[in-house]
């Protein structure tokens, strides 16, 4: 087995505007791959597309969260309820390697619109910061992972509106950003620099977007006719602006329901 990968590199140039690819192994199971080239050191980063990043099921289980939850769920067949139940510090650091793996996935998933993974990748990372907030025998380790809900809002708030913007429906796109930046703003503060700086960067970001979305989508019918009304009454073309008038009025009426 030939183990030097310079002709591999060579195949695939350093590129730091397209240095991510998803590649398919021998055995048919997708990939992604991330082209690395830092001086010296060049290389290639890869990582599973599902299950854990790392490609290792940790305690036999598809993720360590799985595992804490069985034994959760083992606790509460045994004694009625989740009291008493706690997460060593050993158990949370095992947790908080899986959820930096999943992050590190999910950043590259965003750049190559895999939405979907993006999505679970997410929803999966949310799971264990409120298993780990909930159960965390100390309390540093409670509010290790608090202070990074704004960014995890923002990226599964990014994925979806971007679903919804390649369906064209950009009304649900803008919702979708509209909702996240209300729950970023309204979330607890988290006594950690990180927090505030992710807080403000992550709404700014979401209505950045959501501007760009308000662009994109397609004028109403009532939308036009009342831009070309501030047309023509700017243009001073005022027989023009009276029949826009009529049809904004007609459209209005036509769109009001029927009484009786």
């Amino acid at each position: 087995m030939i183990e030097d990968i310079s002709e591999l590199l060579k195949r695939w140039g350093y590129d730091p505007q397209n240095s991510i690819r998803k590649v398919i192994d021998a055995d048919g199971t997708e990939k992604i791959q991330v082209r690395v080239d830092q001086g010296a050191f060049q290389g290639i980063l890869q990582m599973e597309l599902d299950g854990r990043p790392d490609g290792r099921r940790p305690h036999d289980q598809a993720f360590v969260l799985d595992f804490f939850r069985e034994n959760l769920h083992e606790h509460e067949a045994e004694l009625g309820s989740d009291e008493g139940f706690q997460l060593p510090e050993t158990d949370c650091e095992e947790l908080f390697d899986e959820s930096r793996r999943l992050y590190e996935r999910y950043v590259f998933l965003l750049q190559v619109q895999d939405y979907d993974r993006v999505i679970r990748d997410t929803e999966q990372n949310m799971e264990i910061f409120r298993f780990v907030n909930r159960y965390a025998e100390r309390e540093e380790d409670q509010f290790n992972l608090e202070k990074w809900w704004p960014y995890i809002l923002r990226i599964h708030a990014t994925a979806r509106s971007s679903q919804a913007a390649d369906r064209e429906d950009f009304e649900e796109a803008q919702a979708i950003l509209r909702e996240a930046v209300q729950k970023i703003s309204a979330l607890k503060d988290v006594d950690a620099q990180e927090f505030f700086a992710e807080k403000e960067r992550s709404v700014k970001a979401l209505e950045e977007m959501e501007a760009e979305m308000a662009r994109k989508r397609p004028l109403s019918e009532a939308e036009k006719l009342k831009k070309a009304l501030t047309e023509a009454i700017e243009q001073e073309e005022f027989e023009q602006a009276a029949r826009l008038r009529d049809q904004i009025t007609d459209l209005d009426s036509s769109d009001r329901p029927a009484i009786g």
